[in-house]
C-alpha cells in the first residue's frame, strides 16, 4: 500500500468481509459510529485486521480520535509512511 486510495480500498474490503458493510457505503466522509454502525469492538477488530494486512504495529490509541473513514485512512497512511 502506497497511497490513500489503496488504503481506502483495503478498508472497503475489510468492512465488507468482516462487517458486511457494502463498499459504496464506505466513503471518506462516512462516520464510523453514526453512518457505519461501528462499536468499540468493531474498531478493535478492524485494527487487528489492518495490522495483519499491513505488517505494521497498529495501536488502538493511534485510532482513538478517528471518527470518519478518512481519519482511519490518514492514520494508516502516517504509520506506513514512517
Amino acid at each position: 500500500m502506497k497511497n490513500r486510495n489503496e488504503i481506502l480500498q483495503l478498508l472497503k474490503d475489510i468492512m465488507l468481509e468482516m462487517f458486511e458493510i457494502e463498499p459504496d457505503e464506505v466513503t471518506l466522509e462516512a462516520r464510523l459510529y453514526e453512518d457505519l454502525d461501528f462499536d468499540s469492538i468493531d474498531a478493535v477488530d478492524m485494527i487487528v485486521k489492518l495490522k495483519e494486512m499491513t505488517g505494521k504495529a497498529l495501536r488502538p490509541e493511534d485510532f482513538k480520535n478517528a471518527r470518519t473513514v478518512n481519519d482511519v485512512v490518514e492514520a494508516v497512511y502516517k504509520l506506513i509512511d514512517e
